[in-house]
């Protein structure tokens, strides 16, 4: 069975590798390079059970399973370790008091910043950088006879009667498949024109990664920052087992470029961005930045993602929509759609993922 599958970031090379294993035929189709977009920018944080009591809960579960035992079975370092994270607060106008408790704060935090909570422990939190895990998964298909292509998706080819794929358009040529998989982030908007594709959106977020002068310890921190007008921002800062820091936050709802390689970072983000997490973190008030980027997360209307068959047109599958949880739950989701299309049912239950709700 051949599967081309569009779009090489986490979720396509998870269900490339997935798929792969169970000795399907898979050609991946990328327009500029493996996790280029979201899947190469992202914080690369997971957690076993922020999702409970949510439709999402047994897919992450999976995942965080998952996440450890690819860290194990393949040969490669993408940096993945068990953290502490934090729930903190900083003011820039006003001293805030330390209240007590029985968890400490790292030695780089701030003495102006004070701890709300422990959000999770190295038993249900971990990291990973998601572009080196990302580019291992492809890898790792790879080496089990995937393909990847690095091209554009000029459309889909269905049969006479428009209901069954029998392959896809790229760079004038056309590729035999007995099944695609639309797995191109907010940009699987652009399947809408060869496939009746439920709406999908871009929401941009700006990051940054420093190199600091001092180690940071494992812990991921969760912040919330009051600015000197009054205003509460919410910066993420994630050191990695490489020595740098990746800090995340202040999201925007600009239009979404149609080529990836276009995305770029908005002006004045990034200082506004280094001083909400020097609030918190001084020593990166004077670190070395080595990445000032920005990235479109995909999300859905109702916040789910959408994993599944198209309905109206045999073969057609699409994996988007995953919003901040895209590269937690990418392992699950790959697993689940190699065991959707080879066998015809997941082992997880993706009924509230059904691209038929909308």
């Amino acid at each position: 069975m051949h599967i081309v599958i569009c779009g090489g970031g986490v979720i396509g090379a998870s269900a490339a590798y997935f798929l792969s294993a169970r000795g399907a035929h898979v050609t991946v189709i990328e327009r500029c390079a493996v996790a280029c977009a979201a899947s190469g920018k992202s914080g690369g944080f997971l957690a076993l059970d922020w999702n409970d009591h949510s439709p999402l809960s047994a897919l992450a579960r999976r995942s965080f399973e998952l996440h450890g035992e690819l860290a194990e079975r393949l040969d490669a370092d993408w940096g993945y370790r068990r953290v502490e994270t934090l729930s903190v607060a900083a003011s820039q106008q006003r001293a805030l008091s330390r209240p007590g408790s029985t968890a400490a704060l790292p030695g780089w935090i701030g003495d102006g910043t004070v701890l709300q909570g422990e959000l999770g422990s190295p038993e249900t939190t971990a990291q990973v950088d998601p572009g080196l895990f990302t580019k291992a998964m492809m890898d790792a298909a790879i080496v089990l006879g995937a393909r990847l292509i690095i091209g554009t998706v000029d459309g889909v080819r269905v049969d006479t009667g428009g209901k069954t794929v029998t392959g896809i358009i790229a760079g004038g040529q056309t590729i035999d498949a007995d099944a695609v998989l639309i797995a191109m982030g907010p940009w699987s908007a652009l399947a809408s024109q060869w496939l009746p594709l439920p709406p999908v959106y871009g929401l941009k977020g700006n990051s940054l990664v420093f190199r600091p002068k001092h180690d940071f310890s494992a812990h991921a921190i969760f912040a919330d920052v009051e600015t000197g007008d009054g205003e509460v921002l919410s910066p993420e800062i994630y050191p990695r087992p490489d020595g740098t820091v990746y800090v995340c936050g202040l999201s925007s709802e600009q239009p979404l470029p149609i080529d990836p390689a276009d995305v770029l970072p908005e002006p004045g983000r990034s200082e506004r961005l280094r001083t909400l997490a020097g609030a918190i973190a001084p020593g990166l008030l004077d670190a070395e930045l080595i990445a000032d980027q920005a990235c479109y997360r995909p999300v859905t209307a109702n916040g789910l993602p959408m994993i599944g068959p198209l309905s109206a047109v045999s073969g057609a599958y699409v994996a988007t929509g995953h919003s901040v949880w895209g590269i937690l739950n990418a392992p699950a989701t790959g697993e689940a759609l190699a065991d959707l299309i080879l066998d015809g049912e997941a082992r997880v239950d993706l009924t509230a993922f059904d691209p038929g709700r909308f």
